[in-house]
Parts: structure tokens; C-alpha cells; sequence
């Protein structure tokens, strides 16, 4: 049963019982009231009926000393003659409770006269024949005779007045209960409408349209509960949407894996197949054995790079504080040897909170990078300060550029920009996914800022571990560097 019709269904049973009681209680409420004053008439006219009959007693001649039976019935007579068609009946009894006089059709009924007595007066409530009778009881003292009076009051029309009123009653609740139930039915369609909304919404979501919400139409508990839903299909929806990018990011992460092994080993095999099928002079025998040493290398990095993003994946470091000039010497002696690009590395001295390992795998991908991404000449720069609590990190580069639809994808794993380019100079996209994890690991972030066709600025900061470390030296961010072109790499080492 829907819920909308057990609250129907409630609502009714509750106005029916209540409508029955009120009724009853109200109908009942008035016959007593009829019923008690004609039961006090009913003694009323006992009472006028008792001195009617002890007056006439007294005119009774004395030449009697007691009164007669046949006195009794003559008075009795005159007595029921005198209310003779007001359905009023009488019995007279003797001091033996034996009958001396009664109305036509009397009742043979004797327990009420049985029970008076000469201090009360009694009186009860008789059917006879389909018709309802007072019938009370008295005691008269005449010419030293003790008689019984007895009296039937017809009071039918307070019975027929209460059946009449139930019959009322019942017909005006059960219209009652009509109407009620339609606006009821219209209410309860009112109040369950916000459920019905959310019951919609989650068949929706259960049929996939992650993007359906349930409309709010009140601001009530209902309402609060639609906000609350809503709030929480969002959080789904976002999350689902999250899952279904990983799932993506890891189907192009495994394509963008499976083509980076076919082409070197394409490479390696066909050269490989080729020494060892042909008879090859001394120079292409150097080429093709060239060829598989510089494939394996990038295998062996590419490699290399994919164990080290696994490992990062771990929750925890070591932080340990390490002197700023220590990487920056480290960065210098690494790229000494390049002579395509002019490297220029500027610095302040600090203190750097970190895993010392990992931060030098972040700056020599990122040099690495800026050095592929500039073409030859180019100047590469290395900048590095205190600021609050922290210390900061930009390698820029004047090279080809990053498109701003791009940049939020350099970062994923075997991504690249330009492919062609970045396989020539044995690259495979995992530089910067490395840097993301380690940095993520040292409660930092890339900032990647590029310009198409004018270059590239990536910056991250190292927030300290030891906040009593205060190696503040109030200069501005990284635009406070000293950033004079051409510098050499034999002045790269100069601090500004």
C-alpha cells in the first residue's frame, strides 16, 4: 500500500472513531436529559395521583371505619378516568400486594411492586409492547389502610427522539467522512509530494542520469531532507565522475604504456634481427648496436620513472632540513655537461624541509624538461628564495610553450604535448606525473603558468615541518629574483 493511502487510510479510521464516540456521547447525552425529566414528571404525577387518592378517601362517608375494597376500586376508577387519553396507566394494591385495581392492559409484571416501600419512592424503565413505559411505585396511608399505587407514563417519543438522532448522526458523519477524506486525500497528496519528488530522483539515479536532482518545494523537514539529497547526488555525481576519469586516466595510461614498449622494442628487435641475419660492415654494425643501446636506456628510464611514481604512491616521508645550495650544487654538476641551452641557476640560501632524494628527482625533471621544451641557446633558469615558512622553487624556460587547453593535462602519466618532439629526445611523459606525487607527498603542488610560443614557468613551494624555523627574508615571491638574460653556465652559480 503506498504510503499516501495508509495516512488516508489512518486519518479516517481516526475521524470515524472520533465521530462515533462524539456522536454517542452527544445523542446519548440529550435522551438522558429527556429521559430524567420524564421520569420526573412520571413521579410528579404518582405524587398528584397518591393526594387525589387519599382526599377522595377522606370523603368517604364515616359510617366506615375502614376503607372498603370496593371504595378503593371506585376511587381508582375515577382517578384513571380523569387522565383518560394521556397513556397513563394505574394499579392498586392491598396491604397483601394484592391487586384491588389496575387499567386495562396493565403490565402482569409484579418486581417493582415487591420493592416499594413506605420510605422511597421507585421507578424504572419497562418495554411493552415495542413501546417504552416510567413505571413507578408509592405508598398510600388512608383510613389506617396502607395501599400501593403504581403508574405507567408512556415516554416512547424520548426513545424514538434517540433513534431518530442516531439515525441523523450516522448520516451526517458518513457525509462528513466523505468530505474529509477527499481533502484529507488532496492534504496527504500535498504533504507526500516532496517523497514522491525524491522517490523520482533516486529511479532516475538508479537508471543512471547521475545529473537528475529532485525539486525542493518546501522549506520544511521534506525540504530540508530534498537539500540534503541533492547535496548528496552531488557529491556522487562528482565522485562518479572522478571514478569514470580514473578509469580513463588509467585505459590512456595503459594504451599511452603499451605504445611506448612497441616502438623501442620495435626498434630494438628489428635491429637486433638484423645483426643477427646479416653480415654487416663495421660502421652499420656500430649504428643498429647504437640503435638498441639507446632504446634500452629508454626503456630502462621509462621504467625507472614508473617504479619511482609506484613508490611515491606511499602515504609518508622523511623530512629532513636541507641546506638550499646542496640541491642547487647538486642541479649545477648534473647539467654541466649540456651545451644546448644556457642554464642559469640564482639562489638564496635556506633551509628546505624535505626528502633530499626525491626533491632533486623533482628539479632535474623539471630542468629536464624545460631543457627539451627550448630550442638551442635558449636560457634556462633555476630560481630559488626564502618566503614565509616555506621555501620556493621555478625552473622558466623561453621555449615553445604549453597551449592553456593543455595545461591541466601535462601532468598525467605519458602525456605529452608534442610527441614527435618529445620522443626524439627519448621522452615518455612521466616526468611530471613523478614530480605531482612527490611534491603531493611534501604537502606541495605544481604551478604551472605558459604561453604559447613564449614559455614555460613551473613553481612549487616546500612548506616547512619546524615552525621555529625562521629563515624569513621578506622579499617579495619569485618575481624578486634577479632575472638578467644571457647569463652562462660558468656564472650560473652566482647568488643574487
Amino acid at each position: 500500500m503506498k504510503f499516501v493511502y495508509k495516512i488516508l487510510l489512518g486519518a479516517i479510521i481516526i475521524m470515524a472513531v472520533a465521530f462515533g464516540l462524539s456522536g454517542y456521547i452527544f445523542v446519548n447525552s440529550v435522551f438522558q436529559t429527556s429521559l430524567d425529566r420524564e421520569v420526573s414528571q412520571a413521579l410528579d404525577d404518582n405524587n398528584i395521583l397518591r393526594f387525589a387518592f387519599e382526599t377522595a378517601a377522606l370523603n368517604i362517608p364515616v359510617k366506615y371505619n375502614v376503607l372498603q375494597d370496593i371504595a378503593v376500586e371506585q376511587i381508582g376508577a375515577r382517578l384513571e378516568s380523569s387522565g383518560k387519553g394521556s397513556g397513563r396507566y394505574l394499579r392498586l394494591s392491598d396491604e397483601a400486594r394484592e391487586v384491588l385495581y389496575e387499567s386495562d392492559g396493565f403490565p402482569e409484571d409484579r418486581g417493582l411492586l415487591q420493592q416499594i416501600s413506605s420510605e422511597t419512592r421507585i421507578w424504572q424503565v419497562v418495554p411493552w409492547e415495542e413501546r417504552y413505559y416510567v413505571h413507578t411505585g408509592s405508598v398510600i396511608n388512608a383510613l389506617d389502610r396502607m395501599l400501593y399505587l403504581e403508574t405507567l407514563e408512556d415516554v416512547t417519543e424520548v426513545f424514538d427522539e434517540r433513534a431518530l438522532g442516531f439515525s441523523v448522526y450516522r448520516r451526517i458523519t458518513i457525509a462528513m467522512l466523505v468530505c474529509c477524506t477527499v481533502v484529507m486525500f488532496l492534504i496527504c497528496t500535498w504533504l507526500t509530494k516532496p517523497i514522491r519528488l525524491l522517490t523520482r530522483a533516486t529511479r532516475k539515479m538508479a537508471e543512471g542520469d547521475y545529473g537528475y536532482r529532485a525539486r525542493q518545494i518546501s522549506n520544511d523537514e521534506l525540504g530540508q531532507l530534498t537539500l540534503d539529497f541533492n547535496t548528496m547526488a552531488n557529491a556522487l555525481e562528482r565522485t562518479i565522475g572522478e571514478l569514470q576519469e580514473e578509469v580513463r586516466a588509467r585505459e590512456d595510461f595503459i594504451a599511452a604504456f603499451a605504445h611506448e614498449l612497441k616502438t623501442p622494442l620495435t626498434a630494438i628487435i628489428g635491429y637486433a634481427d638484423l645483426l643477427r641475419s646479416r653480415k654487416l660492415d663495421d660502421e652499420k654494425h656500430f649504428l643498429s648496436a647504437n640503435y638498441i643501446y639507446t632504446e634500452g636506456k629508454r626503456l630502462e628510464s621509462m621504467s625507472f620513472r614508473l617504479l619511482d611514481i609506484i613508490v611515491t604512491k606511499r602515504d609518508t616521508i622523511e623530512r629532513q632540513p636541507v641546506a638550499a645550495k646542496k640541491l642547487f650544487e647538486y642541479l649545477k654538476g648534473m647539467f654541466s655537461g649540456n651545451t644546448e641551452q644556457k642554464l642559469r641557476i640564482a639562489f638564496r640560501e635556506g633551509t628546505v624541509y624535505a626528502e633530499a632524494n626525491l626533491l632533486k628527482s623533482v628539479l632535474l625533471n623539471l630542468v629536464d624538461n624545460a631543457c627539451k621544451a627550448s630550442k638551442e641557446g635558449d636560457l634556462v633558469e633555476v630560481l630559488g628564495k626564502r618566503v614565509n615558512n616555506a621555501y620556493a622553487f621555478c625552473v622558466r624556460d623561453h621555449g615553445v610553450g604549453i597551449p592553456q587547453e593543455e595545461l591541466t593535462k601535462v601532468t598525467e602519466a605519458f602525456y605529452m604535448v608534442d610527441k614527435s618532439r618529445s620522443r626524439s629526445r627519448n621522452g615518455a611523459g612521466l616526468g611530471l606525473a613523478l614530480c605531482v606525487e612527490i611534491l603531493r607527498l611534501h604537502d606541495s603542488e605544481l604551478v604551472i603558468e605558459s604561453t604559447l610560443g613564449e614559455g614555460t614557468s613551473i613553481s612549487f613551494v616546500i612548506p616547512d615541518r619546524n615552525q621555529e624555523e625562521n629563515d624569513i627574508d621578506g622579499e617579495p615571491g619569485m618575481s624578486g629574483v634577479a632575472d638578467e638574460g644571457g647569463t652562462d653556465q660558468e656564472e650560473a652559480d652566482e647568488k643574487v
